[in-house]
């Protein structure tokens, strides 16, 4: 009975979102919203099990799933729903998959700013309910679900398409509603989706009819009110177009940069930096706005990044100074490198301790050795540099031929001069030179000098 699943609700398109994506899969902070909400659920020690409930472009929300979960080291479990009959036929959908007589946690796909410990509180609130939901106080109910109370107990939640003044009172009384999040003992909800119709409005299984069913069974049914920090509308109800979005994700970067500066880290020109929750930045580090920091970076203590940087998927060591408008992408700078300005580093790129790579220099799949430096206008790709290198202004490694890429290897200790072309697979061996304006076809050995440029002709200037 102890054991805990989710369900994420991402089966819809959300056609306030005009675009070709699911909107599950929109970003804030480089994050899609089912990256951030599955983010949240892994972070509570005590579920144990995440589905998610797919639909609308099955396929490519799937893989966002998988891809999210293996980023956090949990195992994707989706559940496809073909006909998206509502919420409570997605939750039809799902109890095939759901074993045992343990509980079900289910959340939306568009509520990027849930908090674990918003989750946390409902739990301890619902702990013995067979049907409980979290509800919140809202001065306009817009088109959300009432919830309907008789002194103080819960009776129903009323979508408001079916809300009747009528029968539940005026629609202007009823500010309390439904946050689209429940917990469910798997033993009452089988007993209770067979009950489960499709006589309204919409056509349509509603999971907010598993309340007043479950209170006609004698149910313990509870409406928890949402309570505490991370608890407003925008934070609980979900996005639904880009508006809300927008709105979203500035919440989202004013949350993250307040707890990054709270533990330590110094960061100036505030509003303009943006840090994804799944990065991480060690107190100590120095970052200057405008700078976005994204995917599953590290930025530790001692680290300086300089204004106008874009840092995605990458781990910066401490004492790095990472100067302006660097774009560092899957790639690693270990301590005491100089970066920038202006400078690439793409996937598989190692800069070593006190290495140097300067403006307009470009590393891909290259690991550049300790001290070593490629100070200005460079492209090094499949390239594997030893230390104390230094790289003249416009020297490129030749990687492709037009169908497969070579390596190239520098030796120890080489002075490769300006303008050198290094035409892949090539080796330079150690304390070797490259004469400038070279274009290096052959292994050089080491210690030695290479020319291959044609040799100078001097004619009388014509008029």
């Amino acid at each position: 009975m102890n054991h805990l699943s989710a369900l994420i609700l991402a089966a819809g398109k959300g056609t306030r979102m005009p675009s070709p994506r699911p909107k599950v899969l929109q970003t804030l902070l480089g994050e899609t919203m089912l990256t951030l909400v599955t983010a949240t659920l892994h972070a509570m020690d005590r579920v144990e099990d995440i589905f998610t409930m797919v639909g609308c472009e099955a396929a490519m929300v799937a893989a966002e799933a998988e891809a999210a979960a293996a980023r956090l080291g949990r195992k994707a479990f989706c559940i496809e729903q073909k006909e998206q009959k509502g919420t409570g036929h997605a939750l039809m959908t799902a109890m095939p998959f759901l074993e045992g007589d343990g509980r079900l946690l289910v959340v939306n796909g568009d509520a990027p700013l849930l908090t674990a410990d918003v989750l946390d509180r409902f739990l301890d609130g619902a702990e013995g309910a067979d049907v409980a939901f979290l509800s919140l106080e809202l001065d306009d109910a817009a088109s959300y679900g009432r919830v309907v109370r008789e002194q103080g107990a819960v009776k129903a939640i009323v979508e408001a398409k079916d809300f009747d003044p009528a029968v539940y009172g005026p629609r202007e009384d009823a500010h309390e509603v439904n946050t689209g999040i429940y917990l469910f003992s798997l033993p009452a909800v089988r007993r209770l989706l067979p009950k489960l119709s499709n006589d309204n409005k919409s056509g349509e299984y509603y999971i907010t009819d598993l309340v007043s069913l479950g209170l006609a069974e004698g149910m313990d049914v509870r409406g928890i009110r949402a309570e505490g920090s991370g608890c407003d509308g925008n934070a609980l109800l979900g996005v639904n177009n880009p508006v809300e979005l927008a709105a979203a994700e500035e919440l989202l970067q004013k949350r993250r940069n307040a707890a990054i500066l709270a533990s330590g880290v110094v960061m100036h020109g505030l509003s303009g930096i943006r840090i994804s929750p799944l990065s991480a930045v060690e107190p100590g580090a120095e970052i200057y706005g405008p700078c976005e920091i994204y995917g599953s970076s590290v930025v530790k203590s001692g680290a300086r990044i300089r204004s106008h940087c874009v840092i995605r998927d990458a781990v910066i060591d401490g004492g790095v100074e990472m100067r302006e408008f660097c774009h560092i992408e899957g790639a690693e700078v270990r301590s005491g490198a100089i970066v920038g300005p202006y400078a690439r580093l793409r996937p598989q790129a190692l800069v070593d301790e006190k290495a140097h790579v300067g403006n307009f220099v470009e590393l891909k799949k290259t690991y550049l050795g300790k001290g070593s430096k490629a100070n200005h206008f460079t492209y090094l790709g499949d390239t594997e540099v030893g230390p104390g290198v230094n790289f003249g202004a416009g020297t490129i490694t030749c990687n492709y031929d037009g169908k497969n890429k070579f390596r190239t290897v520098v030796g120890a200790n080489c002075f490769i001069g300006s303008n050198s072309s290094l035409v892949a697979p090539v080796t330079i061996g150690d304390g070797a030179l490259i004469g400038a304006g070279s274009v290096i076809v052959d292994d050089v050995p080491a210690g030695k000098m290479a020319l291959g440029r044609g040799r100078q002709v001097v004619k009388d200037r014509k008029a």
